[in-house]
Order: structure tokens, then sequence, then C-alpha cells
């Protein structure tokens, strides 16, 4: 299931859709980062070139988690 939330980008608020899964990886990244869940999507929204946020997000996600085991 779907979880949403929304975040200001470049001055425009979108909302995001992802699994719980996935929010609870960006939400553990932001931790280790010392930096809220809105900065961390904020840098991943900078770094994406053409791909679509959500997606942007579940790749950083899988990178990161792929990384800590």
């Amino acid at each position: 299931m779907l979880q949403k939330k929304s975040v200001t980008l470049s001055g425009h608020e979108t909302s995001l859709a992802l699994e719980a899964e996935f929010w609870a990886v960006l939400q553990a990244m932001a931790v280790v980062q010392d930096i809220s869940l809105a900065a961390l999507i904020r840098c991943i929204d900078e770094g994406r070139g053409g791909r679509a946020l959500a997606s942007a997000c579940r790749v950083a996600a899988l990178t990161w988690a792929g990384r800590a085991q």
C-alpha cells in the first residue's frame, strides 16, 4: 500500500507516494545523515536527472540498503 507525503521542492509543494518500507529506509538515511526527511528528498530530487522522483527515491533507498548489508 502506498503512503503519500507532501514535500516542498524548488518552492513548489508536491506529494510523493511510496510504500511504507521505502519511507522507513529513507527515514533511516536521513537520521544517519543528520538531516530531515524533506532535506533528503530535496537532495535526491537534485540528483535524479530525468528519472521520476518516486523512482529516484526507491533507487536511493535500495542503493543505501544494499551498502548497509
